[in-house]
C-alpha cells in the first residue's frame, strides 16, 4: 500500500508510544485473556477486579494492559517501577491511596514494572494494602513469578501468561502504524519484505515499531530524499539501518535467546572455553545475573545430573551467592560455575527418566496404588489391607527387600537408565546386585 508524501519533521514521542492502544478492543494478540470470553475481559466489563500479575516477554504489552483496564474501569492509576522506586514511595502510594477512599472512589489500581526486582522487604511493604482492598495490585514481571515474588503475595494475585506475538499479530501492528499514525501515514511507505524486521523484534511490538521508525527517520533524514520519494523498506535496508542504530545485543530480543542457548550447548558440550565466552558476552550485553545462575541450575539437573551431583550443589550456591554479592564481583562466581558445570560429566538420566514416567502417567491414568504401599491411619483402611504385608527395607539385610513398588500394569516398565559414566555405573552396579533377575538396570529401555 502507498501513502500520501509531505515533509514532516518527527516528534520525540516513539512511535511505540503513540501506537498504545486505548480500549481492548484495539489491542493486539493475548487472545486468551483478552478475547470476547476471555478473563480480564470479563473482569473489565463486570467492573469487578483482583489483584494479579503479568508474566511474559518484553513488548507483549503488560504495561499497555494495564493503562487500558485503569482508563475503561475509570479506576485511580499509580505507576511504580522496580528499579527506581523503594519501601517509602510505596508506602506514599498506599497513603494517597487510602486518602481516595474517604471519597467513595473505587480502590486505585497500583501498576509495578519488573515487579521481579523489588526486594523482599518492599513486596512485603504491599501486602497489608492488596488483603484490605487499598489498592489493586497489577504486577508485570519478564521472570517466572515463582522465583521471584514472595509466597505470602503471590497467593494474593492470579498469575497471567502472556505469550510472543505472532507474526500475523506483528504485520497488523505495522499495517496500523502505516495507515494510522498521524506522522507515517503522510509518507509514502510500502513495505516489500518483512523477515529481517520480524526477527530483530523477536515477537516484541515495541522492537518492532521502533525498528520501523529507525528505517524510515533514516530514510527521511537523506539528503536526496523528497516528497515524490517512496520509502520501500526490504531485508536490507533494515540490516543496513539497523547496524548503524542499535547495538548487537539486547537482553529482551531473539540475541538473548541465541547467546544463551550458545552459553548452554557449550556447557553440554564440555567446552569450558566457549561457555566463559558466552557468559562474557550475555555480561558485556547487560543479561541479568540471576538468569544466568537460574539457567545453571537447570542446566546442572538436566545435562550432568547423576554423573556428578554435586554440580547441583555447585549451581545453587552460585545462584544464592550472586544474589548477595551483585555486580561486578558475581562475574568471578558465574565464571567458576560455568566452568566447573562444562568441566563435569555428563548425564541426562534423570531428565529421561521424569520425561518417560510423565509419559507413562499419562498413557496409564490414575493407576491404582497397591494395597501394600497405602497409608492405613485408621482402623477401617487397616480392615480393609491398606498398608498390609508391606516389608520395611531397614528390617532386611543391607536395609533392602525385594518387593513391588508400582502398580501391576507397569511393574516391569524401566524408566531410569542409567548413564555412561563412573558414578552411575556404580549405580548401576549396586542396583543389579541388589534386584537380580528381578529388574536389570544394564539394559536400555
Amino acid at each position: 500500500m502507498l501513502f500520501m508524501a509531505a515533509k514532516l519533521q518527527f516528534p520525540n514521542q516513539p512511535l511505540a508510544d503513540r501506537m498504545r492502544p486505548a480500549t481492548l478492543d484495539e489491542f493486539i494478540g493475548q487472545e486468551h485473556l483478552v478475547g470476547q470470553q476471555a478473563v480480564i475481559r470479563k473482569m473489565v466489563a463486570s467492573g469487578s477486579l483482583s489483584s494479579f500479575i503479568l508474566w511474559g516477554p518484553p513488548g507483549v504489552g503488560k504495561t499497555t494492559l494495564a493503562l487500558i483496564i485503569s482508563n475503561q474501569m475509570d479506576r485511580p492509576f499509580y505507576r511504580l517501577s522496580a528499579v527506581q522506586s523503594g519501601v517509602k514511595d510505596v508506602r506514599e502510594t498506599i497513603e494517597k491511596a487510602k486518602k481516595l477512599q474517604f471519597f467513595n472512589k473505587p480502590n486505585a489500581i497500583l501498576f509495578i514494572d519488573e515487579i521481579h526486582r523489588f526486594s523482599k522487604s518492599q513486596q512485603d511493604s504491599l501486602l497489608g494494602a492488596v488483603e484490605q482492598g487499598v489498592i489493586t495490585l497489577i504486577g508485570a514481571t519478564t521472570e517466572n513469578p515463582s522465583f521471584e515474588v514472595i509466597s505470602p503475595l503471590l497467593s494474593r494475585c492470579q498469575v497471567y501468561i502472556l505469550h510472543s506475538l505472532t507474526r500475523e499479530d506483528l504485520l497488523e501492528l505495522v499495517r496500523r502504524s502505516l495507515e494510522k499514525d498521524v506522522y507515517l501515514k503522510k509518507l509514502r511507505i510500502r513495505v516489500e519484505e518483512d523477515e529481517a524486521m520480524l526477527r530483530y523484534s523477536g515477537g516484541d511490538a515495541r522492537k518492532l515499531l521502533n525498528t520501523l521508525e529507525v528505517v524510515v527517520r533514516a530514510e527521511i533524514s537523506d539528503p536526496g530524499f523528497s516528497e515524490e520519494h517512496e520509502i520501500v523498506i526490504t531485508n536490507a535496508l533494515v540490516q543496513e539501518r539497523l547496524q548503524e542504530h542499535m547495538a548487537l545485543y539486547d537482553k529482551g530480543g531473539e540475541m538473548h535467546y541465541d547467546i544463551i542457548s550458545a552459553f548452554i550447548k557449550s556447557v553440554r558440550g564440555s567446552d569450558p572455553d566457549a561457555a566463559v565466552y558466552w557468559l562474557a558476552r550475555m555480561l558485556e550485553g547487560g543479561e541479568d545475573i540471576k538468569f544466568i545462575a537460574r539457567r545453571m541450575v537447570i542446566l546442572a539437573s538436566e545435562d550432568i545430573g547423576l554423573a556428578n551431583p554435586n554440580a547441583l550443589l555447585m549451581a545453587t550456591n552460585c545462584f544464592q551467592a550472586v544474589h548477595m554479592i551483585g555486580m561486578p564481583e558475581a562475574r568471578i562466581i558465574l565464571s567458576e560455575t560455568a566452568i566447573y558445570l562444562a568441566a563435569s560429566p555428563k548425564s541426562n538420566s534423570a531428565y529421561a527418566a521424569i520425561n518417560l514416567a510423565q509419559e507413562i502417567a499419562v498413557k496409564t491414568g490414575n493407576l491404582p496404588v497397591p494395597l501394600h504401599l497405602r497409608n492405613a491411619p485408621t482402623q477401617l483402611m487397616k480392615e480393609l489391607g491398606y498398608g498390609d504385608q508391606y516389608k520395611y527395607a531397614h528390617n532386611y539385610a543391607q536395609h533392602f527387600v525385594a518387593d513391588q513398588f508400582l502398580p501391576d500394569e507397569v511393574k516391569d516398565q524401566r524408566i531410569y537408565v542409567p548413564g555412561n559414566n563412573p558414578r552411575e555405573e556404580e549405580m548401576r552396579k549396586r542396583l543389579d546386585d541388589l534386584w537380580k533377575d528381578m529388574k536389570t538396570y544394564g539394559k536400555k529401555r
